[in-house]
């Protein structure tokens, strides 16, 4: 007998400072003891929107002036199913404390893995962490990589993979050595492509797999701190999903000057495939900065892009 599945209205609110406010489960509770985003289950009738506005007044006495869906979770748990419906709640009225003797807390989003949550919290605390944009980096040599990394940085990226799959290993190794030595990595999040085999530099916080290498693993890495994915299929983004990949990729969404005669997926595809993932997933493939309104109408984390930070 299938379960019957809980909608809950969940807030990730932000301070002004850009920490995130976080609440103690009460023992007697499902999944007591742990630490939650605030939020509740849907009444009958009720919207999502309503639903956290309602939860947020009635738990903390804030009064949610800007809410934004940032990503949908289903989650099974031995007793029942649930569905997160996920908000990030940028802007509030009043002052948040624990209205039902709770204990509430504000963090830093880098921070939070230091809590214990939920199972179903782990795609939230990743999506909380990751910007809405995705930055790749290409280039036919060693001054190109310098060009166009600091025309990335101008942009306000601050999330990179080094792509560079053309050039040799040597290369974008002295390149890293040279950002590390520089300090012009400091404040920028650096996953390396797969394919290049440079996971171990110190610089380097991630692997960025290919969809080859995704497809290779049986398991998560040990010891990556950000391990993103390359998918073009539903398939590939729940095998991403199942390795317990952070992040992944999906593309490409709209025609693209690289791959002009691939079939493009469109934002329908694109779309119902995020939401059978609890992934947060960028959007690749014809992207311009102005496309993240887009991108997050149809569910992505955000966009990826090679050229669209070279502007």
């Amino acid at each position: 007998m299938r379960k019957q599945r809980m909608q809950v209205a969940v807030g990730v609110v932000r301070n002004a400072a850009g920490q995130i406010l976080i609440a103690l489960r009460a023992p007697t509770l499902h999944q007591g003891g742990l630490w939650e985003f605030p939020g509740g289950k849907l009444e009958v009738g009720e919207t999502a929107d309503q639903a956290l506005r309602r939860e947020l007044k009635e738990e903390l006495d804030i009064t949610v002036q800007s809410a934004t869906p940032l990503i949908s979770i289903c989650h099974q748990y031995p007793e029942r199913e649930v569905q997160l419906l996920v908000f990030e709640v940028s802007g509030f009225s009043g002052l948040a404390r624990g209205n039902e003797g709770q204990p509430v807390r504000w963090v830093e989003p880098e921070d939070l893995a230091a809590y214990t949550f939920p199972a179903a919290n782990r795609p939230i605390i990743a999506a909380v962490q990751l910007p809405p944009y995705y930055a790749i980096l290409e280039a036919e040599n060693g001054a190109g990589l310098r060009v166009h990394w600091q025309k990335i940085i101008a942009s306000g990226a601050t999330l990179v993979q080094i792509r560079a799959k053309g050039l040799p290993r040597a290369v974008v190794a002295a390149f890293l050595d040279e950002l590390n030595v520089s300090g012009q990595g400091r404040g920028i999040t650096v996953l390396v492509n797969s394919s290049l085999g440079l996971a171990e530099h110190p610089l380097v916080q991630g692997i960025h797999l290919t969809s080859q290498d995704l497809r290779a693993l049986k398991q998560r890495p040990k010891n990556v701190r950000w391990l993103a994915a390359s998918c073009h299929n539903a398939d590939e983004l729940r095998y991403a999903q199942a390795i317990g990949a952070d992040f992944a990729v999906l593309a490409p969404v709209l025609p693209t000057l690289t791959h002009p005669d691939a079939d493009a997926l469109g934002w329908g595809a694109f779309s119902e495939w995020v939401a059978g993932v609890n992934l947060p997933v960028y959007a690749l493939g014809g992207m311009a900065l102005t496309s993240l309104t887009m991108a997050r109408q149809a569910g992505a984390q955000g966009i990826a892009s090679i050229r669209a930070f070279l502007v």
